[in-house]
């Protein structure tokens, strides 16, 4: 039985670093897919918990511009601005998700049927907004005012419902609101340093008399696969997204929530 939950959390944790940095959503593909391999872990925290491996990985990538940004701060106004930003984007889920979590947790995380709906509506939302022609207005991140930051952090909210997306709904309304692709996609990759911290630092504070040593082992397990696997997905999903676009991903949600509202209706 152990050695069948190291394999899940293999399985899952190699999901969870492929999924977190695209718009497809890690979160209900980490769910689905411990649901048909009969899953399960105290209070859900392993889908959470496991994201710790994706921010080394992003935070590995970018150590280089964020060590800048840093030492940048004391002189530099757009550094300042910049940290702001995402500090302002940071802020709406941080409330709201202190606020819903037992709620997100107990009621939306134990639905698959819903998460497969959203995976679908996302993806249909996601290729209409793919094939819309925009005029950016903003193609750094480092030059987004606070309140666009903050509306984009409004946007990310959306994805607590599990299935949307968290660097879907991100991306979305950053195009939305007059950026290009590129740097929506990596104003989202900032943004997740702050909003998966915040998140795993809850879970972890409201699950600690539920975890035992065994669980700890298997979440390990799960954040090494996800490390590893996120390192190749941020260092390549920026080029890929200016080259082809975010039309794939809409289409592999389509498909993974038509066949998990098929399983669950064949397996339950």
């Amino acid at each position: 039985m152990a050695d069948q939950s190291i394999i899940s959390a293999l399985i899952l944790g190699l999901i969870e670093g492929l999924t977190e940095f695209i718009p497809v959503s890690s979160t209900a593909h980490v769910l689905l897919a411990g649901h048909f391999l009969g899953f399960k872990s105290p209070g859900n925290t392993f889908a959470v918990l496991i994201q710790l491996g994706a921010i080394l990985a992003i935070l590995l990538v970018y150590f280089s511009k964020l060590l800048q940004i840093v030492l940048a701060l004391p002189s530099d106004p757009r550094a300042r601005r910049f940290v702001a930003a995402v500090l302002v984007a940071f802020l709406p889920a941080a409330v709201i998700g202190a606020l819903a979590h037992d709620f997100i947790k107990t009621i939306l995380f134990e639905t698959p049927v819903l998460i497969c709906i959203v995976l679908i509506l996302g993806g249909i939302v996601l290729l209409v907004v793919d094939r819309m022609q925009f005029r950016p207005k903003y193609r750094d991140v480092m030059d987004y005012p606070l309140s666009l930051a903050f509306k984009i952090g409004l946007c990310q909210c959306v994805a607590m419902i599990p299935g949307t997306s968290r660097s879907g709904a991100t991306i979305v309304g950053a195009l939305l609101m007059g950026t290009d692709k590129r740097s929506a996609a990596e104003f989202s990759f900032f943004l997740a340093m702050p909003t998966m911290l915040g998140a795993f630092v809850l879970d972890l504070y409201k699950n600690r008399d539920a975890l035992s040593f065994d669980d700890a082992t298997i979440i390990f397990v799960g954040f090494l696969m996800a490390f590893v696997s996120a390192l190749f997905v941020v260092r390549s999903l920026l080029d890929f997204v200016s080259r082809r676009g975010y039309s794939p991903f809409a289409w592999w949600r389509i498909l993974v929530g038509a066949a998990g509202l098929v399983g669950l209706l064949l397996m339950g």
